[in-house]
């Protein structure tokens, strides 16, 4: 049996609150176990520069919502601005918001979205995030000129991102 409209909703309203939660909590791992199924699949391509893949619950807190947390994303958010349903599909759009604000009061933020299937227990069976690495890695420029951005996030993810990103992209780049 499919799951209802109104219960699809549901877990897209909860997993909104949740993201709060853990932002609130600087706590990520226990939405795992909160919304995903004990055999579900999370990709994130970064880009076409890095594949990351989980293929379980275990391996989505220890990755995800774990290890990849804890490298200087302290004081970042991932807001969910809005979602629509569809069959046994939950679509987000979310932020990747930097701490601190900009002069103008506007947030240090690039968009992302993500594809949720959600199976008949209301727990998620695969998750596809997308976002604009290059966009992300200006956003980190801003928030390094800025002073917000953390070293330990700078040297573990910023750096080799960009690395792989311009290698990546100058291949059969013909010379200028």
């Amino acid at each position: 049996m499919a799951l209802s409209r109104e219960r699809l909703e549901q877990r897209a309203a909860a997993m909104t609150a949740a993201f709060v939660e853990a932002a609130r909590r600087d706590e990520w791992s226990w939405i795992a176990d909160e919304f995903y199924a004990e055999h579900c699949r999370y990709v994130c391509e970064y880009g076409g520069t890095l594949l990351v893949e989980a293929r379980s619950r275990e391996e989505i807190r220890a990755t995800h919502y774990g290890r990849d947390m804890r490298v200087g994303w302290e004081g970042w958010t991932f807001p969910i601005e809005r979602y629509a349903t569809r069959g046994n599909l939950i679509i987000t759009h979310w932020w990747n918001r930097g701490p601190g604000l900009r002069a103008d009061g506007s947030h240090y933020q690039t968009p992302g979205i993500s594809f949720i299937e959600v199976g008949e227990d209301g727990l998620f069976t695969s998750q596809l995030d997308l976002f604009d690495l290059a966009h992300q890695m200006h956003l980190c420029d801003e928030l390094e000129a800025a002073g917000l951005l953390s070293a330990q996030l700078k040297q573990q993810w910023v750096i080799p991102s960009k690395r792989r990103l311009i290698e990546m992209l100058s291949r059969n780049l013909p010379p200028a």
